[in-house]
């Protein structure tokens, strides 16, 4: 099973090998995207334009998302969005516009990532599968969940997490399958099979810290209850034309149904499109 998992952790990371960094071949200020030419991207990858201001300095502008890419032109579309991974208040900012020539870098912190997993057992037995990917502990973003107030994980945690500690990728391990997660878009970038044994799970995710600090009210202030349910809403939520999170998830739910849990995928899209 281990030489399994390695093979698969090569396969996912590879498709992800190594900092892609090229320049701005045109940009559309109406709809704040802009193009560039790539031999393979998926479509979730984030990233951040750089503005060269001389030959020592230059500026981050703007964050970008894959939204689209054509395998035939080998052209992808960018989404413009605020950049705000290093906001620092006490500093002046530019306002400087994105320009064609300007350097788009994408998959940025891509060989650091935080595996989301149900048991010790099966946190190690992934970890330890390679040795390409740079583990950030689950104790850290369990502190930043206490600090927060927020033992029910949220999509803004992640981005905290990811912008506090420059991971790149979260590993979802729900139903026997590893998502490949872009940590600030939440685009699924890969979904593999991991058949690991699981007779438990610690929620909200595996931690050495055993309780996380709740806020009296708000989002995310209420203690998880079940695992799955919540990590594939979150999925599904961000990736809504993904059928293969859907069917697994599905799968899922339909198995909590013989049991205890009242948790149903219908419930779930009644929720998301109300």
């Amino acid at each position: 099973m281990i030489k399994y998992i390695t093979l698969l952790f090569v396969f996912a990371i590879s498709l992800f090998a190594g900092v892609i960094k090229t320049p701005i071949l045109s940009i559309d200020a109406m709809s704040e995207t802009v193009t560039i030419k790539v031999d393979r991207i998926d479509v979730g990858v984030s990233g951040f334009i750089v503005h060269r201001l001389s030959q020592r300095t230059s500026s981050i502008l703007k964050s970008v998302e894959v939204i689209h890419y054509d395998k035939n032109t080998k052209v992808a579309t960018l989404k413009m969005l605020k950049f705000d991974s290093l906001r620092q208040n006490s500093l002046p900012t530019g306002n400087w516009d994105v320009e064609v020539g300007d350097i788009a870098i994408l998959a940025y912190g891509y060989s650091r990532a935080l595996l989301i997993a149900p048991t010790e057992e099966i946190y190690y037995r992934i970890t330890k599968a390679t040795k390409q990917v740079h583990w950030l502990h689950p104790d850290i973003f369990s502190t930043i969940l206490s600090f927060n107030g927020h033992p029910t994980p949220l999509k803004s945690d992640f981005a905290e997490v990811s912008n506090a500690t420059a991971v790149g990728l979260i590993f979802f391990y729900i139903h026997k399958k590893l998502f490949t997660v872009d940590a600030k878009s939440m685009k699924v970038l890969n979904i593999s099979s991991a058949e690991l044994n699981q007779d438990k799970v610690q929620l909200p995710f595996y931690s050495r810290i055993n309780e996380i600090d709740a806020a009296w009210w708000g989002e995310g202030s209420d203690r998880l209850e079940e695992y799955e349910p919540h990590y594939c809403k979150m999925l599904i939520e961000n990736n809504r034309d993904n059928k293969e999170i859907q069917k697994i998830c599905s799968m899922q739910a339909s198995k909590s149904s013989e049991g205890e849990s009242s948790w149903s995928i219908t419930n779930m899209y009644k929720n998301l499109f109300q």
